[in-house]
Parts: structure tokens; C-alpha cells; sequence
């Protein structure tokens, strides 16, 4: 097959479209010779395992810090100790080497699905060319048409990488939550902000609480299911792809929504109540 000068993807591109519309469809392996070349040329171009995950551990460990390190988190979990937190270290960590590996399967599986979908467009049109070539190709408009999965590679892998850094907050919350004995959840979307593409039923959601099933105060008769119902018959805050929602947590019966308390829970928080009174007036 004919070889120019130059060895990046877009050379190798521009190449491999020049011959085909001069040549055309004139045998499997004209093509198959390109595709070859086109596929190692967009492989060269992306960074190896051990740079992606070097590049996405600092990146999810840059959130980690800022949010377990430095107390950020506490402000989802108003009411729970410092010393909650520090324990549960063991397994925030955890959660982080979880995120990485989760996120580089998913920008690996991004790669490989953009380089595939790339060598299918490729085919289609070199096949569709007529044998002895076409001048009638827009060589400048099938390149880009061409190279448009793996040109948008980047864009998606910043989005996993955002996505999967929210989903790391998420699940840290959780299990401080877990821990923590929280009682209820509320949700909170960013629907208000201009040009977000956000979920009709997660804006539904904003500002609502969910009670967490089985929690200390439900199991001591305190509170009661309101009409948002429980926190898992839905999907969790940064479940869903590219959810930006967050929860705040709910651990004292005096922040819980009055309609949540059962008479006996109403009892408990007035007679509470009165103790600090009673304690302020020494």
C-alpha cells in the first residue's frame, strides 16, 4: 500500500482517505491496511494504563482530600463528631481506590467503543467509494465526519471523571450516614442553575426529605414515614449518570420536619426540649 510522509492519527487519516478516493474500493485489503494503521495511529495517541490511572487517582484524590481530609464532608452531616469521621477512614479510602478503578474501566471501555465506532466509519465509506475513485469526495468533511468518536474522546473522559467524583462524594456520604445514624435525607438538585440539563423527577425531588428505613428512631417508635416516602425506593443522590444532586442528612429529631414525628417522637423532642430550657435557666 502507499505510504506518505507523516505518522500521526490526523497524517494517517488524511492518508488513508487520499488513496481510497483515488483509488476507491478496489480490495478488502486496501481497506483492512488502513484500518490497521488508523487504529494503532488513535492508540498511540491516548495515554497508557499507568498514566490514566496515575492522572485519575490524583484527580479523585485531589476531591478526597478537600472533602474527608479537610472536613468539607461535615457539612452534609450537621450534629456528627469529627471523631465519626476519622474512624470510617479505612473505608472512605476504600470508597476512593474503588472510584479509580471504576472510572478507568469506564474511559477504557470509552476507548475502545470510540476507536471501534471510528474504524466502522471508516469502512463504510472507503467500501462505498467505487473502484478507480471518486472526485466527487469532500475529503475535508469525511475526515471530521470520520474522526468525530475519537475527537470527543477527551470531552467524555473529563464527564466520567467529573461523574465519578460526584458519585465519590455520594458514597462517601453514605457511609458516614450508615454510621452515623442518620434518620431521614434531604435532596437537593441544582435545577436552578442556568443550562443544566437536569432530571424532571430529581427537580421534583429538591428540597424534599426521605426517611432512611430502619433507622434508630423509627425502631423506637419515634418517627413515622412521610409522604416522600423512603429513601431507597428511589435512586440515590449521584446514582443515575451524571447526576449532580447532593443530600444533607438528618440525625436529631428537633431538624426532622414536624408531620415525620409519631406523639411518642413529639414527647420526646418537647421533653428534650424542656431539659435545655431548664439546664439555660440553671
Amino acid at each position: 500500500m502507499p505510504t506518505k510522509t507523516g505518522n500521526t492519527y490526523y497524517d494517517i487519516l488524511t492518508n488513508a482517505i487520499n488513496d481510497i478516493a483515488e483509488n476507491g474500493y478496489d480490495s478488502p485489503e486496501r481497506v483492512a491496511y488502513w484500518v490497521q494503521q488508523l487504529k494503532k495511529a488513535a492508540e498511540r495517541t491516548m495515554a497508557s494504563d499507568a498514566q490514566m490511572q496515575a492522572m485519575l487517582r490524583e484527580a479523585l484524590a485531589q476531591i478526597y482530600r478537600r472533602m474527608v481530609e479537610r472536613g468539607e464532608i461535615a457539612k452534609f452531616h450537621a450534629g456528627v463528631g469529627r471523631f465519626t469521621i476519622e474512624k470510617l477512614r479505612p473505608q472512605l479510602r476504600a470508597e476512593l481506590d474503588r472510584r479509580i478503578v471504576a472510572s478507568a474501566e469506564l474511559i477504557k471501555l470509552n476507548r475502545s467503543a470510540a476507536i471501534e465506532k471510528t474504524m466502522q466509519r471508516f469502512t463504510g465509506w472507503a467500501t462505498s467509494v467505487p473502484k478507480g475513485g471518486s472526485e466527487a469526495v469532500n475529503k475535508r468533511d469525511e475526515k471530521q465526519e470520520i474522526r468525530k468518536p475519537t475527537a470527543q474522546l477527551k470531552f467524555q473522559e473529563r464527564r466520567v471523571l467529573i461523574d465519578q467524583g460526584h458519585k465519590l462524594v455520594a458514597n462517601i456520604n453514605e457511609i458516614i450516614a450508615t454510621d452515623g445514624g442518620a434518620i431521614a435525607v434531604i435532596w437537593h438538585s441544582h435545577w436552578r442553575q442556568a443550562n443544566y440539563d437536569y432530571r424532571e423527577d430529581h427537580k421534583e425531588r429538591d428540597g424534599h426529605t426521605f426517611m432512611i428505613r430502619n433507622n434508630w428512631a423509627q425502631k423506637e417508635g419515634l418517627v413515622r414515614v412521610g409522604p416522600d416516602g423512603y429513601y431507597d425506593e428511589i435512586t440515590s443522590v449521584g446514582e443515575e449518570p451524571f447526576c449532580r444532586c447532593y443530600a444533607t442528612y438528618i440525625y436529631a429529631l428537633r431538624d426532622l420536619p414536624r408531620n415525620l414525628l409519631t406523639k411518642k417522637g413529639e414527647a420526646a423532642l418537647d421533653a428534650a426540649r424542656a431539659k435545655v430550657r431548664e439546664l439555660m435557666n440553671g
